[in-house]
């Protein structure tokens, strides 16, 4: 097991204290490599101390936000950790949405630089018709014939020496939206020590799937716009690991990474190893430097586990938390990962060393083991609040603390947590958090729909997917893709139905609420848990 006490995560209260550490005890080891270009940790505190004195100059001040709106990049790192140390707050933005909702979340955080990848060009002009103001944009990476400045140009014409603004652990760090549940993203804001408290204290303890060693290599493949991504390739930072980031998820390099690079630990969701495990060539692969494989936003198939354990050969490790918590916060150790089935692998696992868990009842009182109710939680991984929503902060955190997640389940006796249901309506589709009420505002408009509800069904490859119930106006022809086409002109790719049915009226209460869980029913029939 590598030596945990060789990095002293005291030392590194804040995210720029991250970048300053490692320059100081392994300036040359690599921090970062980006199709073929590798930044040393003295290369990464230079060049995040040239950002910082870029936004000063720029006159952002501590409190401001930045965006940005593209694939994976090692500039992103840079980008993120440089504004922490000038006290600005980066909001990264899923490079798959649409421009509609781009330019929503780019409106909503304020931001005053809008940070673009080169895939996301085209997309400029259309956002910036949305907007009532024109936030300066700089372009990630050169594109031919495309005047805007480019980032390594705007971050190089600045002084590399230590911007030293006093930083609180308090302070806001990053901005993470997330699906709304009203059709609106909400913005979670979260502090230095939400990212960083909580992950010290955890590498301290000894659990060997969260042990880093200086030889150690990450692969940084989910979106940067998700905890998942962002918050995966800190954990690598923070360990003095050499992180690999890929610009997007693709099955092909991914085992072209773990081959080349030697990878030894990775974040994924099971999606995403499914495909992973199915490329012809997934058995010809070395892995002998994998040790351990993280995989959160659904629990894996025991199918899929033996397949993986089988190809694999390292441990796995399951993940469970949400945006609001900062990631993880609950895990299921290889040891509990039993390829035979046991009755612990249907649970998201134990929670963390800082981390409280309680199940309460819809009063917020506390409920026995082996009793269903709403799973609460409270550590110093809670944002402080939603940017700019104190009523949605206040019905989602209380007084004391505690932070609703939103999802059903029940405690053991044993501490193990197992999750049956969720209290939202959130559909999980390949790791992407869906919430009905945006799709839905997206399909209602269709002038063949008089009504709609949104549901998530069993999936084998993505887990859930997204099927839309609608009656349609009298005399409309019933045209699925016609529908489903619409969809995806007004939101993401990835929220759009995959599939229509037709009903005559939907199924309300006696109050008119839309009967979901009478919907979704037919389709889970037969199994233990509603969801996947």
């Amino acid at each position: 097991m590598p030596d945990a006490a060789a990095v002293d995560f005291d030392r590194m209260p804040t995210l720029g204290d991250v970048a300053r550490y490692h320059a100081e005890t392994r300036p040359d080891a690599v921090a970062l490599s980006f199709e073929g270009r590798d930044t040393t940790f003295a290369d990464f505190d230079r060049h995040t101390n040239q950002v910082a004195n870029a936004l000063l100059s720029a006159g952002l001040k501590t409190g401001d936000r930045i965006a940005y709106v593209g694939k994976n990049s090692d500039l992103y790192f840079e980008l993120l950790f440089g504004a922490a140390k000038a006290g600005v707050v980066t909001a990264p933005i899923g490079w798959r949405l649409a421009p509609p909702e781009i330019a929503y979340i780019v409106g909503d955080s304020d931001a005053k630089i809008v940070f673009v990848g080169p895939e996301m060009i085209a997309h400029i002009g259309s956002v910036a018709e949305q907007l009532s103001w024109r936030p300066e944009v700089i372009l990630m990476e050169p594109v031919a014939g495309d005047p805007h400045l480019t980032f390594e140009a705007w971050r190089d014409a600045q002084p590399d020496s230590d911007p030293k603004v006093a930083i609180k652990t308090s302070d806001i760090a990053i901005q993470l939206y997330t699906s709304g549940t009203t059709g609106r993203p909400k913005g979670a804001m979260l502090t230095h020590d939400n990212l960083l408290a909580l992950r010290r204290e955890a590498a301290k303890q000894p659990m060997a799937w969260n042990q880093w060693g200086p030889d150690d290599v990450s692969l940084v493949a989910m979106p940067v716009a998700h905890i998942g991504g962002s918050g995966w390739g800190l954990v690598g930072l923070l360990n003095g690991a050499r992180g690999v980031v890929a610009r997007e998820f693709d099955p092909f390099k991914v085992l072209d990474y773990i081959e080349h690079d030697r990878v030894s630990k990775m974040f994924m969701v099971p999606a995403a190893l499914q495909i992973v495990v199915r490329q012809p060539r997934a058995r010809e692969v070395d892995y002998s430097r994998m040790s351990h494989i993280l995989y959160g936003a659904a629990p894996i198939p025991l199918d899929l586990l033996r397949e993986c354990i089988e190809i694999f050969g390292c441990g796995f490790c399951q993940q469970y938390g949400m945006t609001e918590t900062t990631g993880t916060i609950v895990y299921l150790p290889p040891e509990d990962h039993d390829p035979a089935g046991n009755a612990r692998m249907r649970s998201a696992g134990l929670p963390l060393p800082g981390v409280e868990l309680k199940i309460m009842d819809e009063a917020g009182n506390s409920l026995p083991p082996n009793t269903v109710g709403e799973v609460a939680t409270r550590s110093l991984s809670n944002m402080p609040g939603y940017w700019k929503l104190d009523e949605a902060t206040a019905a989602t955190i209380d007084a004391d603390g505690w932070l609703r997640t939103g999802d059903a389940g029940y405690l053991d006796e044993d501490g193990y947590l197992f999750i049956h249901d969720r209290v939202k309506d959130m559909i999980i589709s390949g790791g992407e958090n869906i919430y009905p009420a945006e799709v839905e505002s997206a399909v209602y408009g269709h002038p063949h729909v008089a009504e709609v509800a949104v549901i998530g069904v069993p999936d084998d490859k993505w887990g859930e997917a997204v099927k839309a119930v609608v009656a349609l106006k009298p005399g409309a022809p019933g045209d699925p893709e016609s529908i489903i086409a619409f969809a995806r002109t007004r939101i993401a790719g990835f929220k759009a139905p995959k599939s229509i049915d037709f009903i005559e009226a939907l199924p309300r209460n006696p109050s008119g609420k839309i009967l979901r869980r009478e919907l979704r029913a037919p389709y889970w029939e037969g199994r233990t848990r509603q969801v996947n």
